[in-house]
């Protein structure tokens, strides 16, 4: 079931577009990543809700229907002053952060950033802070690059405009995102059907989303200026859950003695067979079950601290 979004004020005159379930619960915010609105968190909203989580997914600034950046900028610090607004709003003073793709990265750097906001982390996929020293020192080699999986980073970072030219009908839009569901091998061969095609690509037949999505791979390409330096230089402290889908041909190398390192808190990694990158929409009801069984305690002892009212 698609949730309709609500509209929220997280900055005077900037609004996110937020999906919610299980008002009252404990605090879950969802983030995604590209090429994702919220509505990749279909699937989870719901039951996530009915196993007492007050869940909130919300499409980035730029995404979906959130507004567009009113400052122009869509890094991690920008990204994060919406979320922070948006728990503000909400009333959360700390909530559990589960992301993916490049949602993954914004709540690890949200979790370093601002610390006293984020109770756990949930990573879905093999997404970590870059600490090249610290893994060096453990022996880990780095990882070997593959040009032939990121050459869309090339091209989305140097030569947005061009690329958005090229792509100058809603159909080509939506099919040029549909590409990574499908023939990039981001996930098994199958996993989505041309429905589910239908529904996650939609929001991109809008040039001037599309557009915006690119953003923030201007700034990994450093074609975009930033608000703020990125805060995913050092370990995430908070007790992490990290699912990683195998069947993906993003996926990095020693993923396990990196995930030691980078949190030392870490449950996992657990490798969810079967699964690819986009572990949300392929295997909800692991990643239900994971994130509830992860924040058991937590549920348990608000559903206590409700009994006692």
């Amino acid at each position: 079931m698609v949730i309709p979004p609500e509209f929220v004020t997280v900055s005077e005159g900037h609004r996110l577009a937020v999906r919610r379930g299980g008002h009252g619960g404990v605090p879950l915010l969802l983030v995604h990543g590209f090429p994702c609105t919220s509505l990749i968190w279909s699937h989870n909203i719901e039951e996530l809700a009915a196993a007492g989580f007050d869940v909130a997914a919300p499409d980035l600034r730029g995404y979906g229907d959130s507004d567009f950046a009113p400052d122009g900028f869509y890094d991690f610090a920008a990204f994060n002053a919406d979320l922070t607004g948006l728990m503000d709003a909400f009333g959360w003073e700390r909530a559990v952060v589960a992301g993916h793709d490049l949602g993954a990265m914004i709540a690890i750097d949200l979790a370093t950033r601002h610390p006293g906001r984020v109770d756990r982390l949930v990573v879905l996929d093999d997404s970590m802070p870059d600490l090249p020293e610290a893994f060096a020192a453990a022996g880990i080699p780095p990882g070997t690059p593959k040009p032939a999986v990121y050459d869309y980073q090339r091209r989305q970072g140097l030569h947005a405009d061009e690329l958005v030219a090229e792509l100058d009908t809603p159909e080509r839009r939506r099919r040029y995102i549909g590409e990574f569901f499908g023939h990039r091998m981001w996930c098994p061969p199958g996993a989505f059907s041309e429905a589910d095609l239908e529904v996650l690509t939609e929001p991109y037949g809008d040039a001037d989303r599309l557009r915006a999505s690119f953003a923030d791979y201007e700034v990994v390409m450093g074609a975009r200026p930033m608000s703020a330096p990125e805060m995913t230089d050092r370990p995430v402290q908070q007790p992490t859950l990290v699912l990683v889908g195998p069947d993906q041909v993003t996926l990095g190398e020693h993923v396990e003695e990196r995930c030691a390192i980078a949190y030392p808190q870490v449950v996992g990694p657990f490798w969810v067979r079967g699964a690819g990158h986009f572990m949300p929409w392929e295997k909800p009801t692991v990643v239900n079950r994971a994130i509830r069984s992860f924040c058991g305690d937590l549920l348990a002892r608000h559903a206590d601290s409700r009994g006692a009212l």
